[in-house]
């Protein structure tokens, strides 16, 4: 996801009435009513407004500078576990009923709110975090995973009442979960204090849900990651979000990769660098060595009088492209070993190839330096 700066538009050093103003002016801007039907301006409402959700809170907003989105992932705070950020509109115009006041109606109209407390209601996405290997990139792999969510009281059936019973309207907000408040001019709508937003009041609370009509659930599942994903990459796992209201539908689950960096290679696209330093010997005459890779072994050629920064190019052993499945290559660097210490018999036939090749070892040998190139 973007920089939540980025989103509002404001500097990092903003106070709360400046993020507060830029929020204000994107929610109006893409607003579903001036907007209906655009399934983008759609997307940047919830964007503006999750970013909003982690600036305009002190708390976040310090968890936000220092580990950025990471600080939400894994069930690391945020809305709907996992740092989900918004899923609906109506739970937008809930916690930010007073940012819109009376323009467009404050976002929905009475009964549409009132219908999406107690109806069924989808459950918001998640998003999770895992790291793998430049070997599971290669080949696939099967990861298993663990987090927390929310689900749909099953007793209750997400009504927080006890089996049975029946929740009382509340008296402060006429049942609407928002009441209206004047200041000046202007008069704006914000959550009801007494009911939280719910419309009602429980006087006789689900025992196995507390009265919040949902219930913590682990989750453990399988999820499969294929090959040639690269660092960001985004898998969906459809209805494994958080749990839905009143019998909605679960939302998505959304992994997102971090490949391991490798001490032995580095990757650029589809293709892999490495670096390998065979003898000397074996760069003077041309040689065929074995070398480790990622997933094996293998053999390179390389060839007579090679020299030292050359690259070797080894068709077809890089990463899988994600949607062709085609390999890239690997690209070998050549570098060179000496030996510590010769044996006599190595000195003397190096000493007789100097001679041959009018090459001076003694002092006052002249050899000539080159130009420092530009």
């Amino acid at each position: 996801m973007r920089d939540c700066y980025e989103i509002l538009g404001v500097d990092r050093s903003a106070d709360a009435d400046s993020i507060k103003k830029a929020y204000r002016k994107l929610a109006m801007q893409y607003h579903p009513d001036k907007n209906p039907g655009n399934a983008e301006a759609e997307e940047k409402f919830k964007e503006a407004a999750s970013a909003y959700e982690i600036l305009s809170n002190p708390e976040k907003k310090a968890q936000y500078d220092r580990f950025g989105w990471q600080a939400f992932q894994n069930g690391g705070g945020g809305r709907g576990g996992a740092g989900a950020g918004f899923q609906d509109m109506e739970d937008i115009f809930s916690s930010f009923g007073d940012i819109f006041g009376d323009f467009f109606g404050g976002g929905m109209s009475s009964s549409q709110r009132s219908r999406s407390r107690t109806g069924p209601r989808r459950g918001s996405d998640l998003r999770y975090m895992t790291e793998i290997t430049l070997k599971d990139v290669i080949e696939g792999a099967e990861k298993e995973i663990e987090f927390e969510t929310d689900d749909n009281c099953d007793v209750c059936n997400g009504s927080g009442v006890e089996k049975g019973k029946q929740p009382q309207s509340c008296n402060t907000c006429g049942g609407q979960g928002q009441v209206r408040v004047t200041q000046g001019f202007f008069q704006m709508l914000s959550t009801c204090p007494t009911c939280q937003g719910r419309g009602s009041i429980v006087k006789d609370p689900c025992k196995p849900c507390k009265g919040r009509g949902r219930v913590k659930q682990d989750r453990k599942i399988k999820i499969t990651i294929p090959p040639g994903v690269d660092n960001g990459t985004r898998l969906r796992v459809s209805g494994e979000g958080e749990g839905g209201f009143r019998g909605g539908e679960a939302g998505d689950l959304f992994v997102e990769v971090r490949v391991k960096e490798d001490s032995r290679f580095e990757r650029e696209g589809d293709h892999l660098y490495g670096r390998i330093d065979p003898d000397y010997v074996q760069l003077l005459l041309g040689a065929e060595v074995e070398a480790e890779t990622v997933t094996g072994k293998l053999k390179v050629k390389i060839p007579k009088g090679a020299q030292v920064g050359e690259q070797i190019r080894v068709a077809g052993e890089g990463v899988p492209g994600l949607r062709s499945g085609r390999r890239g290559d690997l690209y070998v660097t050549l570098g060179v070993h000496f030996p510590e210490k010769l044996t006599k018999d190595e000195e003397r036939l190096l000493k007789e190839i100097a001679e041959k090749r009018g090459i001076g070892l003694s002092e006052g040998s002249r050899i000539s330096f080159w130009g420092r190139k530009k």
